[in-house]
């Protein structure tokens, strides 16, 4: 039989092996696996009634913002995001961006003592000319300085606000497109005079954009966001970036959840990218998807306003399906959403297309 203080050695040694067991068993519990794509959040007003397509109520926003903590989610700039996506980076676990379009004053009033409470960054893209012609609506530059201190950045969201995509009576190709450069130009040059740093992102008014209008962002520099839900993966085009829109409609908690822990599809092919519709019948859009863990057996599509809608498969082997609308798009913007369960309990992969009827 050993000795006594050998005995007592022994237990020491055991109960401390099982005291670093423990520790490490919760270290690894509580990491986050590593993700391929991240979510990113999109604002407008914040308390402003009046504007319910576009405002959030304070009481939502709250619960949003103790939600993203409680649930250890990491709110990241922006850049860093895009930063990921470009470099092919895995994502850590619950990563999310917070965007807030126009710069209204609500966010001054409302969003922005909270973030700054919280420590987290946020990005505002800022329409320059209400700004310069002191809209009531729109914060003031100093406003901005003071924000740009603690955790805000300011990105390009056109200086009009204007539905760029559409042409003036007469306009021809060459014309929109150099009134569409200046517009943007001009936007991009008041934010780097009155903010110090030139944007590096553009945010289409409205979302609205065609293949002219996303090309001309992306000769001039800027990575560019949309307003068509989903998160944002490896695969995305950096010319048209999806986020969350977060109206009062759209901002339950619940649905908050379900689309944080939303999975991006890898797609290797839409056909047509194009969202303008230039026929009188519903697009029918073609998609390739890469290898996942998608239950493709299970995948399903919708419409804007007309629900659920027929999934065809082209070539089950290659993950090729197509999507057709059952009646024509009306006028203005429509969205195909299509969303798959993971293997990964309560998740979905989820995305969307924008398509414009003129």
């Amino acid at each position: 039989m050993p000795p006594l203080k050998d005995l007592k050695a022994l237990r020491h040694f055991h109960l401390t092996g099982m005291l670093v067991a423990l520790l490490l068993g919760s270290m690894f519990s509580n990491t986050q696996a590593e993700e391929s794509q991240a979510v990113v959040l999109m604002y407008h007003h914040f308390g402003v009634d009046k504007y319910p397509s576009t405002n959030i109520r304070l009481a939502q926003f709250d619960a949003h913002l103790d939600y993203l903590a409680q649930a250890e989610y990491q709110v990241w700039p922006l850049a860093k995001v895009v930063n990921y996506v470009r470099r092919q980076k895995p994502f850590p676990g619950r990563v999310v961006a917070i965007t807030i379009d126009d710069a209204y004053q609500s966010v001054f009033d409302e969003a922005y003592p909270r973030l700054r409470k919280r420590g987290w960054p946020f990005t505002v893209f800022v329409a320059t000319d209400g700004v310069d012609r002191h809209f009531q609506a729109y914060m003031n530059w100093q406003q901005m300085r003071e924000m740009q201190q603690h955790g805000a950045s300011f990105e390009n969201h056109s200086a009009t606000h204007d539905y760029l995509i559409r042409r003036r009576t007469n306009e021809t190709a060459e014309q929109w497109h150099k009134r569409m450069k200046d517009d943007i130009a001009r936007a991009q040059q008041r934010i780097k005079t009155e903010l110090g740093k030139a944007p590096v992102f553009f945010a289409y008014p409205y979302g609205e954009y065609n293949a002219a209008l996303a090309e001309l962002v992306s000769e001039m520099g800027l990575v560019a966001f949309g307003q068509q839900s989903g998160p944002i993966g490896f695969s995305a085009d950096l010319r048209a970036l999806p986020r969350f829109p977060m109206a009062e409609r759209f901002a339950a908690l619940s649905g908050f959840k379900q689309k944080l822990q939303s999975l991006a599809f890898s797609i290797t092919a839409i056909r047509p990218w194009e969202p303008v519709v230039t026929v009188k019948e519903a697009p029918r859009m073609e998609i390739e998807l890469a290898k996942s863990d998608a239950r493709l057996d299970q995948l399903s599509c919708f419409v804007s306003g007309q629900g659920a809608v027929a999934v065809e498969w082209l070539d089950r082997k290659t993950r090729h399906f197509s999507v057709q609308a059952p009646a024509s798009l009306p006028r203005g913007r429509s969205r195909y959403n299509c969303t798959a369960p993971s293997s990964q309990p309560g998740r979905y992969f989820w995305f969307s297309h924008l398509w414009i009827v003129p």
